[in-house]
């Protein structure tokens, strides 16, 4: 039996592409002038944009079929604010720096309405998430930063040091101290998580429309927020800063040595000022403490950039004088890229050291025994105050008190075996919560324990030996396993 004949088919022209469809329509009422509407195609189709145009056109909106200079906003359907941008560039198109990104949520709602409702963050599309990153002079200006969905953990979220919402931000900072002061583990983590992603925001949150989609935004969070909208500030705030118990708490553990434990005693023998507790002579206070009252004014004051790298040149010195090879690297949020600290943290590892060597290095460096006091390392460390002249500070914007020549700056030091150094670069990093969600994830996303001295796979019982030990950039290779 002979095989069923095929009958050839012509080929099907393929349809140039083009920036916008040149479609005749009907005139229709344009009742709001002031904005120009481009509808992208890409990822929508034809059907559905021609249907989108003729329906908005209806409702009184100006909807271009080109992509011209007169076009204000361009509407586009799953698609981030960076892929328009590099739709645009295809088309050989500059995006103006006028020209806004919005997700075609906005387009629907605004019909539904009748007329344009208000462009929230959930409706903008942003190019980049830097929202204070400012272009050099002259330079052409990017698009807005791109809203994407927003990952409950900090780790897997871009935060830039610039904050957009610091009313809000600060307001929670105060508060999880508070619950922190009362050892209230619960809502104390809930603000600090609640800041943690507010900074992480490229837009300022102006409505409680703009929390719509955010995570870590409980009810009791939601409501602080709702009320400095509204009122400008928090009531609950308020009573925190005027509490008796927060300014006594926050006034003693501003010494150096001095925790929670420390300052609750002192609170209930009746204790408000330092100045009282210093000249209370039944007091016994521990060595740190003493250096703490010793010196105080120096140890609140903020140290600068400058200062920061001035004592890295001492601490790299001192080191390198017992073990040449060592590596001597700022951690902390000066490796973050801060400006301003508190203290200045080291990391210290030798490729070529022994145990024994890397047990007596510090002792040999500060004439002081080294402690192992965190809980997610075994690492030698050893908290201690420097002694810096203000000379060696090449840009000359140490703070000086008069006639005082040197400054007391607080230095954390850290030693770890050189196998270890990635790990122990990621976890003494930071911040604080970065590193709380980094482990979380680990443990809850991919069933893993991750501290200082490695990754662990909890379902094979063995540590992750692929994670290049040398990588001055750790974070970077956990985020792309874990993304």
């Amino acid at each position: 039996m002979d095989p069923p004949q095929t009958v050839p088919s012509s080929p099907r022209k393929k349809r140039p592409r083009q920036v916008g469809a040149s479609m005749a329509s009907p005139a229709h009422n344009i009742k709001f002038r002031e904005l120009v509407l481009f509808i992208l195609e890409k990822k929508m189709g034809t059907t559905r944009r021609t249907f989108l145009m003729e329906l908005a056109r209806r409702k009184g909106f100006r909807v271009e079929n080109e992509l011209s200079d007169s076009v204000t906003h361009i509407v586009a359907e799953n698609n981030s604010g960076s892929e328009v941008l590099e739709w645009l560039q295809a088309q050989k198109i500059r995006a103006s720096s006028q020209l806004t990104l919005l997700d075609v949520s906005w387009l629907i709602e605004s019909m539904g309405a009748g007329k344009p409702v208000e462009m929230t963050g959930k409706h903008q599309l942003v190019v980049r998430t830097d929202c204070s990153a400012s272009p050099s002079p002259g330079s052409q200006n990017t698009l807005p930063p791109a809203v994407k969905k927003i990952s409950q953990y900090a780790c897997q979220r871009r935060t830039t040091l610039n904050n957009c919402n610091h009313i809000f931000t600060d307001a929670f900072e105060v508060l999880a101290e508070n619950y922190e002061f009362r050892e209230n583990e619960t809502f104390c983590l809930a603000f600090m998580r609640a800041a943690s992603v507010l900074k992480s925001l490229p837009f300022t949150i102006i409505s409680m429309k703009d929390t719509e989609g955010i995570p870590c935004l409980g009810d009791k969070v939601k409501c602080v927020i709702e009320e400095i909208i509204e009122d400008g500030e928090s009531s609950e705030v308020k009573a925190v800063l005027n509490d008796e118990r927060y300014q006594s708490f926050k006034l003693f553990t501003s010494v150096f040595g001095v925790g929670l434990k420390t300052s609750e005693r002192w609170f209930r023998m009746g204790f408000r000022s330092l100045s009282k507790i210093r000249s209370d002579k039944t007091l016994k206070f521990t060595r740190m403490q003493k250096a703490g009252f010793l010196y105080y004014e120096d140890l609140v004051s903020c140290v600068t950039r400058a200062e920061a790298e001035a004592v890295g040149v001492l601490v790299k010195e001192a080191v390198q004088a017992f073990l040449p090879d060592a590596f001597v690297t700022m951690t902390g949020g000066f490796r973050r890229g801060k400006k301003m600290g508190h203290d200045v943290d080291f990391l210290i590892t030798s490729p070529g050291s022994t145990d024994d060597e890397e047990q007596q290095l510090l002792p040999k460096v500060v004439n002081l025994p080294s402690r192992n006091v965190d809980a997610l390392d075994h690492f030698q460390k050893c908290f201690l105050i420097l002694k810096l002249h203000h000379q060696r500070v090449d840009s000359g914007m140490s703070s000086q008190q008069e006639g005082k020549t040197w400054k007391a700056i607080r230095v954390d030091l850290v030693m770890c075996p050189y196998e270890l150094r990635a790990f122990a670069l990621l976890g003494w990093t930071g911040s604080r919560q970065f590193e709380r969600d980094l482990r979380r994830y680990a443990t809850h996303e991919r069933k893993m324990i991750l501290d200082n001295h490695a990754l662990y796979d909890k379902t094979k019982v063995s540590c992750l030996p692929e994670m290049d030990r040398f990588d001055p950039h750790p974070q970077r290779w956990l985020l792309e396993h874990f993304s």
